[in-house]
């Protein structure tokens, strides 16, 4: 694909992303150390364009870096209590002006940010606000937390009424008490019960790192069971503060790198990604194909197609034999499809059948997701009382042989089959007995 088409390439498979995100309300968490890094200039600018797509966002910034600096220049000293500060009548002075800094730094952002970018023409209203009650968190292990605080309510319908209206709420880690006092929160913690509370679509974390390491190696994604085994394995705040918003229900929460310049919207507009997304049920399924997949299937086997891989078949062809397709479809789209053909022998009666079709995305491959649809196709076989599978291949003969298929003479396909074999393609014939 040459350079020049390669947006227009990206638009349109980013397309379907945009529409489901479109009225959703997503709420990104951003700890101090972005607001300070020379990337969050475009931050801003993604976070304005999501906006301008008609996502609604909720903003909740941290500020432990510049508390900290801000303490220790002053030679107050700092104590924690897990990932809590204690914070005394002096500390809270000093939080109280870094946030307020930030807040308005935050805001002035997004409006100074905006002339020379290509949201140049929007107007996004930054609205924030004592949206947030809060109550001591009290003595932990014997240690009085003095004024530091948990969430006790949000105000759900003011901050949903501002996004109605196209604006961008801003939380900031500051909560007031029925009595009056200011209590200092954790803002991870501030986010995922945002996200919980407004019933977020997403929850997206942003860290340095871009991709959660598991074993010394980077994971895209993780189930919700995955990510809490690797918490005794991985020492972080984000994927803690992810599982909790997934066990309160949000259904996606992504772990992104504040560093990498676009890694907001590659993350949600792409089927790549760049982080790591921590998944509550299954986004991942294994269903019969319908007439509506027709289009989403061709895009899977036209390649293959054009490399002779797989034997040509019109649109006609597959509208007529789609309910003999499985798909494997992420996030609502599919990245893998196969075949399963019946094969009658004289007296009508099935004998054996086919599985044909395979094609798997190429973003997708090396996941398993083969064997699933081989997996799912040998149960449907059973549900037939089919004791027998064929697959005829040119390319892929030891991926089906790994598998438990031997491969076999021609003469060997049942008859109805073997009239219909192609000499040219001269495919290897495999078979596997169930």
């Amino acid at each position: 694909m040459s350079d020049s088409k390669a947006p227009l390439h990206w638009f349109r498979h980013a397309a379907p992303y945009i529409n489901d995100l479109r009225s959703r309300t997503l709420v990104i968490a951003i700890p101090g150390d972005a607001l300070e890094h020379t990337n969050f200039r475009s931050l801003i600018h993604d976070m304005a364009l999501l906006a301008s797509l008609g996502v609604r966002l909720v903003v909740v910034h941290g500020a432990r870096p510049q508390v900290c600096r801000a303490l220790e220049q002053r030679n107050l000293p700092q104590r924690f209590h897990g990932t809590n500060r204690v914070t005394d009548r002096e500390t809270l002075e000093i939080i109280k002006a870094a946030v307020g800094k930030l807040r308005f730094d935050i805001e002035a952002a997004f409006s100074q940010g905006l002339p020379d970018s290509p949201m140049a023409r929007s107007a996004l209203k930054v609205v924030s606000g004592n949206f947030v009650t809060a109550r001591p968190i009290g003595i932990l292990d014997g240690i009085d937390l003095g004024w530091t605080g948990t969430v006790r309510r949000m105000e759900v319908n003011t901050i949903r009424h501002t996004l109605d209206q196209g604006g961008l709420v801003l939380l900031s880690p500051l909560g007031t008490s029925l009595t009056g006092e200011l209590f200092n929160l954790n803002y991870l913690d501030l986010a995922a019960e945002a996200a919980h509370t407004l019933q977020a679509e997403k929850l997206v974390i942003f860290r340095e790192s871009p991709q959660l390491l598991v074993n010394d190696r980077p994971v895209q994604e993780l189930s919700l069971v995955q990510a809490e085994q690797a918490t005794a394995r991985t020492d972080s705040d984000a994927l803690r503060c992810a599982i909790r918003a997934c066990n309160a229900g949000t259904p996606r929460t992504h772990l992104l790198s504040y560093a990498q310049d676009g890694a907001l919207v590659q993350e949600l507009f792409s089927r790549e990604g760049t982080g790591t997304m921590i998944y509550r049920d299954s986004y991942e399924v294994v269903r019969r194909a319908r007439i509506t997949d027709v289009g989403g299937i061709l895009g899977l086997i036209r390649p293959l197609e054009k490399q002779g891989i797989l034997v040509r078949r019109s649109r006609e062809k597959l509208e007529a034999e789609i309910e003999h397709f499985t798909l494997v479809e992420v996030d609502g789209t599919p990245v893998a499809c196969a075949a399963l053909y019946p094969i009658a022998d004289e007296s009508g009666a099935t004998v054996a059948a086919e599985i044909a079709c395979v094609a798997i995305h190429p973003d997708f491959r090396g996941g398993g997701r083969g064997a699933k649809l081989l997996h799912h196709l040998e149960r449907q076989a059973a549900v037939l009382d089919i004791d027998e599978l064929y697959v005829l291949t040119t390319q892929a003969e030891h991926w089906f042989i790994e598998r438990g298929f031997e491969q076999v003479e021609v003469c060997k396909l049942p008859a109805a089959r073997q009239s219909l074999y192609n000499i040219q393609r001269n495919s290897r014939v495999l078979r596997k007995a169930l």
